[in-house]
């Protein structure tokens, strides 16, 4: 498909969500989002976008909307996402992400709705031996997250097998960056993510950057890991959508090279010109040395390629729109 689609994305007012629900409109597709907006905002939106504010958990409003068809396909981005406070609320994770997230593939089946894209996670590779890690590297999720979407991707194997619902299961790294014309960027609370963090503390709204163990086998002795920009992850799942016309995937969705902490800390002094301020901490426990994509599957199926590449330049966009935002979306609208 190249635009004209009829598209459902769940947490489409989210960080990922928003840039994908972009894309999708900027190609000519139909969008409805459907949000809760406890962390996704409206203003990260397109004004032309309809948001249908819900609950996953709320089946009679799920139903009233997919029962109004018919849909081309669903993206699902809706999801509790802290791996740290999964491990202190197991429970709540795997029935918030797995079992409101099969109770959604249920319902797209029961409503005829044919593609459905998953936002998934590297969290489901634990502490691999071996890097880069390809789509074959031997599943052990490390946390109660990790699991919970290693339970939606096994229950769309079985919609598929027997009810013909042709997936993709996108397992992302470390999304950053923000939309290069600045129509959405990163806002999430409490922020967990390390290049917003960095850039706040460059900027002076936070004190410091907590850097998490600084004896690693790395060459800096902090860790490494794979930064994609939520761009190209949008365009991932548009990749994505269009080839499940041959069948369903599951891509690992990364730039394929790795930065350490105190690297990416350099990158923001560099493009903001400002200094970081950085304490120095024991390790957290659970913390890979290294994680790193290897995205030759989707690359070679697809065509897909990152278009940002740099490290400065992933900053840049973060950075920009931070500047531009320094209270982030603000408020959503109640009424929204």
């Amino acid at each position: 498909m190249t635009g004209g689609a009829r598209i459902l994305v769940t947490g489409g007012a989210g960080y990922v969500g928003s840039h994908a629900v972009w894309a999708l409109h900027d190609r000519g597709d139909e969008v409805v989002v459907y949000d809760s907006l406890r962390q996704g905002h409206r203003q990260a939106l397109p004004p032309a976008v309809q948001l249908v504010r819900g609950e996953l958990a709320d089946e009679a409003a799920l139903d009233r909307l997919l029962s109004n068809g018919p849909w081309d396909g669903v993206l699902h981005f809706a999801a509790l996402s802290l791996v740290g406070e999964s491990m202190q609320r197991p429970f709540h994770y795997l029935l918030e992400n797995a079992g409101l997230g099969i109770r959604l593939i249920d319902a797209c089946v029961r409503h005829g709705v044919k593609r459905f894209i998953l936002s998934s996670t590297a969290a489901l590779f634990g502490n691999p031996e071996t890097m880069p890690i390809t789509e074959t590297t031997r599943i052990d999720p490390g946390s109660p997250y990790g699991e919970s979407k290693l339970m939606i991707e096994q229950t769309l194997r079985w919609a598929d097998r027997i009810h013909g619902l042709r997936y993709a299961c996108l397992r992302y790294f470390n999304a950053a960056g923000a939309d290069p014309d600045g129509r959405s960027g990163e806002d999430h609370h409490p922020e967990t993510h390390l290049i917003p963090l960095v850039i706040d503390a460059a900027l002076g709204l936070r004190p410091e950057i907590r850097v998490f163990g600084s004896d690693y086998p790395t060459p800096d002795g902090t860790c490494i890991r794979d930064y994609v920009h939520v761009a190209d992850l949008a365009q991932a799942h548009l990749a994505a959508f269009d080839r499940l016309d041959q069948g369903s995937v599951t891509y690992n969705l990364g730039s394929g090279t790795g930065h350490s902490v105190l690297e990416v800390i350099r990158s923001v002094e560099r493009v903001s010109g400002r200094p970081v301020p950085v304490r120095m901490e024991q390790r957290r426990p659970g913390d890979p040395a290294v994680l790193v994509a290897d995205s030759a599957r989707i690359r070679a199926d697809t065509g897909w390629t990152p278009r940002f590449t740099e490290l400065d330049d992933i900053v840049g966009t973060a950075l920009r729109w931070r500047q531009a935002h320094p209270q982030g979306f603000g408020p959503n609208d109640p009424a929204a």
